[in-house]
């Protein structure tokens, strides 16, 4: 979500962003992964006679409910608030990152039946007026950040396309509806690289 939300943040001062993320199962372990496998390749093979996924006879072990054709609004563990770990996470950690102790950020997070590559829809307002071809202009610039943003040809990101790639993609840009100086976007990426092991090279080379 930063990639994107922070070159737009230099520009035009971040107040509040709301995100729902789609998150990959990798995200939680080889075990997880495994799990995905094993509940579509069940679903695949079953027939009138034999239970699906979901069913009584399904017994996920990583997840609380099957994953396999199915959204799991639930990453990390509740707290009294409401909200998870992960959720409140990214609240503390976009806050620390962007240097903005005050900044106003309501998350939901989601695990989705992907093998790899995180997504986030961002919703965030500025306290300056921004427009789509600002934004677009800004993003286009942005390290590590590629812009795939024609909708009409089809053309956004997506885990498949980034899986495996160091830089994240931005797409879907578009005034928001609901919010004066709003601005929705589309973020994938691969969690594993810039997620965490390019991360790591890149601090690295940084010291």
């Amino acid at each position: 979500m930063l990639m994107a939300l922070y070159p737009l943040h230099k520009i035009f001062r971040a107040h509040r962003v709301f995100a729902a993320t789609y998150q990959a199962v990798s995200g939680s372990g080889i075990k997880a992964v495994e799990e995905l496998t094993r509940q579509t390749s069940a679903f695949a093979e079953a027939t009138a006679d034999t239970p699906r996924p979901g069913t009584a006879d399904d017994s996920p072990a990583v997840f609380p409910h099957p994953i396999a054709f199915n959204l799991l609004p639930h990453v990390d563990s509740f707290l009294e608030n409401g909200y998870t770990k992960e959720e409140v996470k990214m609240q503390d950690e976009t806050r620390k990152i962007m240097h903005l102790p005050e900044l106003r950020v309501s998350a939901t997070c989601v695990r989705v039946p992907v093998y790899r590559a995180h997504s986030v829809a961002v919703t965030a307002e500025f306290e300056q007026p921004v427009s789509v071809e600002q934004a677009r202009e800004v993003l286009s610039k942005a390290p590590g950040l590629e812009l795939v943003d024609e909708p009409h040809r089809n053309r956004y990101p997506m885990p498949l396309k980034v899986a495996g790639k160091d830089n994240c993609q931005v797409g879907r840009v578009r005034l928001d509806s609901a919010l004066d100086n709003g601005l929705s976007f589309w973020v994938s990426g691969d969690q594993l690289l810039k997620g965490a092991a390019l991360n790591a090279v890149q601090i690295a080379e940084l010291l």
